[in-house]
């Protein structure tokens, strides 16, 4: 009974662990790209809601 317990804590904390993971690696990615682009001086602005305002490449589509 205890190694089942402990195959799935085991499990548990390996999957817990690539999700920290992968958003660990996203944020990074997109602390990099906002670094860039304030270096560059083209801050991107933000909508009401949050999110990035793409600008005229955002509107294309419309």
């Amino acid at each position: 009974m205890a190694d089942d317990t402990d195959k799935s804590t085991t499990q548990a904390r390996t999957s817990r662990d690539d999700r920290l993971k992968s958003a660990l690696r996203e944020n990074l990615k997109r602390r990099k790209l906002q670094a860039r682009e304030r270096a560059a001086g083209t801050e991107p602005s933000q909508n009401e809601d949050g999110s990035l305002n793409e600008g005229a490449a955002g509107k294309a589509g419309t």
